[in-house]
């Protein structure tokens, strides 16, 4: 698109970031960002009166430093995507309050990057063992659909790094939504994750804060917002009455996108946000993981096709301590997704120590589910899938 769009954009996002809605309705009057920039004293007193804190910003010094900071982010391999751009991702274009820019980072072009459908998935950072679990089973459910969505979240603790996890180890996209600028990572222990996704296909980190933002209070209410807007349905799997996840599952309920939740225990407060979203009918409960895709319109579920391997899996080894079989069902669920995969990747893309991976791997093995060649390169066995 034209440089002088972008630049515009970007200055504008530097601007108005806070207050999207006067920004779009700016370039609805004006039809372009860089209308904005050409106006002279009078025209631009006619948008903005002098008495606004944005009057003496918007002139040459912002464009300035929009060009400087679109300068740094090409040299280091990162996009800036104008609310002008036909790159943009258009369910975010429809909302009145959609940032005026976005920040990415991809291998993936965004064209193909927000091309096919996308659900978010959002909870407690605090998240119980039946809540991690569940956020694994819904995932592996949603890889089974006809139309494979790309799972989006918030890179946080709990229910987010799960979401982003198991939707790496379902061959599944996945897009991380920051607190922060598209040059830093939150929180700090999730860094590794946000490079595996920075360098994976059908992946990628997204923000609409400048490089340099750091997270607080209302960095997360704006990321929290981006998530609600940029899925065809939010999915709430745990979380307080009070909490981030509460608060993205009714942002995307305003905006007029589906909202499921997953029921828990009346006695468990991680579960009393999504028994309170039921109650109200703001959210559809989740009873049935075949059922699920077809209710997001992704198509037939897998499950209803045959039998899924990680309940064939789970079903196998129910004699085994919860974490083993866990661990079990994570790396035959990566292999079958990445055929061929080495043992280091394994370890790498998993978070599993290589003790951990070597003997999964020998169980597997020994029971016909995967083999491996010389070189430590896995693949599962036809007859099981």
């Amino acid at each position: 698109m034209d440089e002088m769009e972008r630049i515009s954009a970007c200055a504008m996002n530097g601007i108005f970031g806070y207050e999207p809605r006067i920004a779009r309705r700016i370039i609805d009057e004006l039809g372009s960002c860089r209308a904005l920039f050409s106006l002279d004293g009078e025209q631009l007193r006619g948008i903005i009166h002098p008495g606004s804190k944005y009057y003496g910003r918007v002139g040459p010094a912002a464009l300035d430093g929009a060009e400087r900071e679109l300068r740094r982010l090409d040299a280091a391999g990162y996009s800036f995507l104008p609310v002008t751009s036909e790159d943009y991702p258009q369910v975010l274009r429809d909302c009145e309050d959609g940032p005026v820019g976005l920040y990415l980072r991809s291998e993936t072009a965004p064209k193909d990057l927000f091309r096919g459908p996308l659900v978010s998935i959002v909870g407690t950072r605090d998240v119980s063992p039946y809540g991690r679990e569940w956020c694994r089973r819904i995932v592996e459910a949603l890889s089974g659909a006809a139309r494979r969505p790309t799972i989006v979240s918030g890179l946080a603790f709990g229910v987010d790094i799960t979401a982003h996890r198991a939707a790496l180890e379902c061959g599944l996209g996945t897009l991380a939504v920051l607190p922060t600028g598209i040059d830093d990572v939150y929180p700090l222990q999730h860094a590794p994750a946000a490079a595996c996704l920075g360098r994976t296909a059908g992946c990628g980190l997204l923000t609409d804060f400048p490089p340099g933002t750091r997270s607080m209070a209302a960095t997360f209410l704006r990321r929290n917002r981006i998530i609600a807007a940029l899925g065809k349905a939010t999915i709430l799997v745990e979380s307080k009455v009070k909490g981030g996840g509460m608060m993205t599952a009714r942002l995307a309920f305003d905006y007029g996108r589906e909202v499921f939740a997953l029921p828990g225990r009346i006695d468990d407060p991680r579960s009393g946000g999504c028994n309170l979203l039921v109650r109200e009918k703001v959210a559809e409960p989740i009873v049935s993981l075949p059922d699920l895709p077809d209710q997001l319109g992704l198509g037939g579920s897998a499950l209803r096709r045959k039998a899924d391997l990680a309940v064939l899996l789970r079903e196998r080894y129910a004699a085994l301590p919860p974490e083993r079989r866990d661990a079990l069902v994570r790396i035959a669920l990566q292999v079958k997704s990445f055929r061929g995969i080495s043992v280091e990747d394994l370890c790498r893309t998993l978070g599993l120590g290589y003790p951990d991976v070597i003997a999964g791997i020998s169980t597997l093995e020994s029971d016909g589910i995967l083999s491996q060649d010389l070189l430590q390169r896995c693949t599962i066995n036809t007859k099981i899938t």
